[in-house]
C-alpha cells in the first residue's frame, strides 16, 4: 500500500471517529431545537412568515458561528495538535505573556478561560439531561400511556450509560461512527420527504426572513435566538475534540455530511408544521409517521447516548488538564486504552456528574424546562472563547490579523445577543449554569491561589539548593542506595531532605532532588522528558516535564536519567515525599477559603499514586503549613 493510500485510509477511520464522537451532541439538536421556538409560555406565533423566519435564523446561524468560526477558524487555534478552551487559554496566556505590560492583560485571559472551563461543566452535565430525556419522550408521542414512564426511563439510561464509563470508550468507540452515519443519513432523508411536500421553505435561504422579523418584531426575537441557539450546542466539542482526530477530519465529517444532514432535517420540520399545525408539538417525531415513529425512537436514543459520551469524555479531558495546569488538586486518572492517549476515566468526575444529571432530571422532568439552561452555559463559553481567540490573533501579529478580528467581533455580537436571549430564561432554569459555574470557578481559583500560597511558605522554610554543598554533607553518614526527593520549587532543598536528616541522622549515597514540571504543551517527547544536572558530590536535581493531558509516570520518566549517566534501581530507589498540613492563620486567604481549600487537599489523590510511586517504596512526611 502506498504512502498516499495509506494517509487516505487513515483519514477516512479517523472522519468515521470524528463522527461518532465530535458530532453526538450537536447531531441531536433537532431532537429540541426548532420546536423551542414555538412552544412554551412565549412561544411564537405558527404562521409561515415565523416559520421562515425561525428557519432562516437557523440556517444562517449554523453557518455563521459553527461552519465559519469553529470549523473554519478556531480549529486552526491548536495548541501543540491540542483544542478545548483550557488549551486555548494556554496558549493566549504563553502568547501575551511575551508583549510588553502582558501580565495584566494575561490576568484576565487566565480568568475568563477557567471560568470557561467551569461552565463547561454545566454543559456537561445538562446535556445527558436534556439530549437523553428529549430522545425517551419520544415514547409519549408513540403512546400517550408511555408519558408516566418517561422519567424512570430516563434515569436507567443514565444510570446504565454512567456505569459502562469504567470500561472506557474503546470497546464501544468502533460502533459510535456507524451508527451516527445512520442518524445523519435518517435525518437528511426525514428532511428531504418533507421538503419535497412542502417546498416553499426553501425560500428561508434568504436571510432578509430573520432580519425582516428582527425589525418588525424586536420583542419576539428574544424567544426566536433563544430557540435558534440550541442548534449551536456542541460547538465547543469540535474545538475541544480536535486533539483525538485532527482538524481534517473534524472538516470532512462536518461539511461532507453534517451540516447538509442538519440543515436538511430543520427544514422539513418546518415543512412538516406548515401542512399540519398539530404537528408542532413534538415536528421531529412526527415526520417519521406512525408506521417508523418507534425505531426511531431507539434510534435517537442511541444518538444521545453517543452525544451524552462525548460530554462526559470531554469533562474527564478538562478535570486532566485543570489539574495538570494547577487548578484542581491530583485526581486519579485511569487510561482505558494503550492506543489512545486521551481515553480517560477519572471515577470521583463519573459519579459526581451522574448524581447532578439525575438531579436535574428530577428537577426540570422535561426537554422544554432544561432548555433555558441549556442556552446559557453554552453561549457563555462560546463568547469567551472568541474572545480568546482574538486574543491569540491580536498577540500573534499575524498577516491577516485585521479581517479575522473584524469577523471575530461579529461571531461576538452574535453570541452576545445569544447569551441575553438565554438571560430571559434565568428563573426557568437559566440559574442553574450559573450557579454552577460560579461555585467550580471558586473551587478552581482557590485551590490555585491556595497552592500559590503554600509553595510561598515552604519556600520560606526551605534552603536554597545551592547552600547543599560540600561542607552541608560532608559530616553526615551515607548509606548504599538512591533516594528521590519529590521538590515543588526546584530552586530549594525538599522539606523532606531535613526532615529525614533529623530524624535518622543519615543520608542515602545518592541523592535525587526531583522536580515535576506541567508545560503549556499537551505532551512532551521523551527526548526532552528530563532536564538532568549535579548539584555535588552524590547530589543530582532532575526536573521532569510532563504535558498538561499526560498523567506523570515517574520510574518510566526517570529510566531516561541513563542517557546523563544516572542509573536508576527500582530495589534500591527510595521515594520522600512531603505532605503539607494546611492551617489557617494570618495569611492572605480569609477563614473560608483557607477551610475550603484544606478540604480540596483531602480529595486530592496521594502522591505516590498520582505520580504511579511503587508504594513499598515511598515514604511520606508531613509539614505544617500556616495561610
Amino acid at each position: 500500500m502506498s504512502t498516499q493510500t495509506s494517509q487516505k485510509s487513515s483519514t477516512a477511520v479517523l472522519t468515521l471517529a470524528a463522527l461518532g464522537i465530535v458530532y453526538g451532541d450537536i447531531g441531536t439538536s433537532p431532537l429540541y431545537a426548532f420546536k423551542e421556538a414555538f412552544n412554551g409560555a412565549h412561544a411564537l406565533a405558527l404562521t409561515e412568515a415565523n416559520v421562515l423566519a425561525t428557519l432562516s435564523a437557523l440556517f444562517w446561524a449554523i453557518m455563521l458561528i459553527i461552519s465559519l468560526k469553529y470549523v473554519w477558524l478556531v480549529l486552526k487555534l491548536d495548541n501543540e495538535g491540542e483544542g478545548g478552551v483550557l488549551a486555548l487559554t494556554a496558549l493566549a496566556h504563553r502568547l501575551v505573556k511575551r508583549l510588553p505590560h502582558g501580565d495584566k492583560v494575561a490576568l484576565l485571559v487566565i480568568t475568563g478561560g477557567v471560568f470557561a472551563a467551569a461552565l463547561f461543566y454545566g454543559d456537561a452535565i445538562i446535556t445527558p439531561a436534556i439530549s437523553v430525556l428529549s430522545a425517551v419522550e419520544g415514547l409519549s408521542v408513540a403512546t400517550p400511556q408511555f408519558e408516566k414512564y418517561v422519567i424512570p426511563i430516563t434515569i436507567g439510561v443514565l444510570v446504565g450509560l454512567f456505569a459502562i464509563q469504567r470500561h472506557g470508550t474503546g470497546r464501544v468507540g468502533a460502533l459510535f461512527g456507524p451508527v451516527t452515519i445512520i442518524w445523519f443519513l435518517v435525518l437528511a432523508t426525514l428532511g428531504v420527504q418533507s421538503i419535497v411536500q412542502t417546498p416553499v421553505v426553501l425560500k428561508a435561504l434568504n436571510p432578509m426572513y430573520a432580519l425582516q422579523f428582527a425589525l418588525e418584531h424586536p420583542g419576539s426575537m428574544v424567544v426566536l435566538l433563544s430557540a435558534v441557539f440550541l442548534a449551536l450546542t456542541g460547538g465547543e466539542a469540535l474545538y475541544a475534540d480536535m486533539g483525538h482526530f485532527g482538524a481534517k477530519a473534524v472538516r470532512i465529517a462536518w461539511y461532507g455530511l453534517v451540516c447538509p444532514s442538519l440543515v436538511l432535517n430543520y427544514f422539513g420540520q418546518g415543512a412538516l408544521v406548515l401542512r399540519d399545525a398539530a404537528a408542532v408539538k413534538n415536528p421531529f417525531y412526527l415526520l417519521a409517521g406512525e408506521s417508523w415513529l418507534l425505531p426511531l425512537v431507539v434510534l435517537a436514543t442511541a444518538a444521545t447516548i453517543i452525544a451524552s459520551q462525548a460530554t462526559i469524555s470531554g469533562a474527564f479531558s478538562l478535570t486532566q488538564q485543570a489539574s495538570r495546569l494547577g487548578y484542581l488538586p491530583r485526581v486519579n486518572v485511569r487510561h482505558t486504552s494503550d492506543r489512545e492517549r486521551g481515553q480517560i476515566y477519572i471515577a470521583s468526575v463519573n459519579w459526581a456528574m451522574l448524581i447532578g444529571v439525575i438531579l436535574l432530571v428530577l428537577q426540570f422532568r422535561s426537554s422544554s424546562a432544561l432548555a433555558g439552561a441549556y442556552g446559557i452555559a453554552v453561549s457563555g463559553t462560546m463568547i469567551i472563547t472568541t474572545l480568546l481567540s482574538a486574543v491569540v490573533f491580536v498577540a500573534a501579529r499575524g498577516k491577516y490579523r485585521v479581517p479575522l478580528l473584524v469577523l471575530l467581533a461579529i461571531f461576538g455580537a452574535l453570541e452576545i445577543s445569544f447569551f441575553a436571549a438565554n438571560l430571559t430564561k434565568l428563573a426557568d432554569g437559566g440559574w442553574f449554569p450559573l450557579t454552577l459555574g460560579a461555585l467550580l470557578f471558586l473551587l478552581l481559583m482557590t485551590w490555585k491561589k491556595g497552592s500559590s500560597l503554600v509553595g510561598q511558605q515552604r519556600s520560606k522554610l526551605d534552603l536554597p539548593v545551592d547552600s547543599l554543598g560540600e561542607t552541608m554533607l560532608k559530616d553526615v553518614p551515607r548509606v548504599p542506595g538512591t533516594a528521590v526527593y519529590l521538590s515543588s520549587d526546584p530552586r530549594l532543598v525538599p522539606s523532606a531532605l531535613f526532615h529525614n536528616l533529623k530524624h535518622f541522622h543519615v543520608l542515602h549515597e545518592r541523592i535525587v532532588l526531583l522536580h515535576v514540571r506541567t508545560d503549556d504543551v499537551p505532551y512532551v517527547s521523551d527526548a526532552h522528558r528530563l532536564a538532568v544536572s549535579r548539584s555535588g558530590t552524590g547530589v543530582w536535581s532532575i526536573c521532569a516535564h510532563f504535558g498538561f493531558r499526560e498523567m506523570p509516570d515517574l520510574p518510566a520518566a526517570l529510566t531516561w536519567a541513563g542517557e546523563s549517566g544516572l542509573e536508576f534501581d527500582p530495589m534500591t530507589t527510595t521515594y520522600f515525599i512531603a505532605r503539607s498540613v494546611v492551617q489557617d492563620g494570618p495569611g492572605e486567604l480569609s477563614s473560608w477559603r483557607c477551610a475550603l481549600y484544606s478540604w480540596m487537599t483531602r480529595q486530592a489523590e496521594g502522591a505516590a499514586g498520582y505520580f504511579n510511586l511503587p508504594p513499598n517504596r515511598v515514604v511520606e512526611l508531613g509539614t505544617q503549613v500556616l495561610l
